[in-house]
């Protein structure tokens, strides 16, 4: 899972070298965390948000088998 969020935001970003992803899981919830430089957050974000929640429905949509929640944190 963490490898297809580090390939999406690898192609937005200016510093892909930077970009990591960090996989916690529980039981229940699936927590992602991408780190990328701080000059690439709005990159990631996006406008409104659109950017960062397009990566969140793909997560969603590859989790839907394992029935589990999904977060996605963007961290610098």
């Amino acid at each position: 899972m963490k490898e297809r969020i580090e390939i999406i935001a690898r192609a937005i970003v200016g510093e892909p070298d930077v970009v990591s992803a960090t996989e916690i899981g529980g039981v229940h919830t699936l927590i992602l965390e991408l780190k990328v430089a701080k000059t690439d957050m709005g990159k990631v974000i996006g406008k409104q948000g659109c950017t960062a929640g397009a990566q969140w429905t793909v997560l969603g949509a590859a989790l839907v088998k394992v029935r589990k929640r999904k977060v996605l944190e963007i961290v610098e």
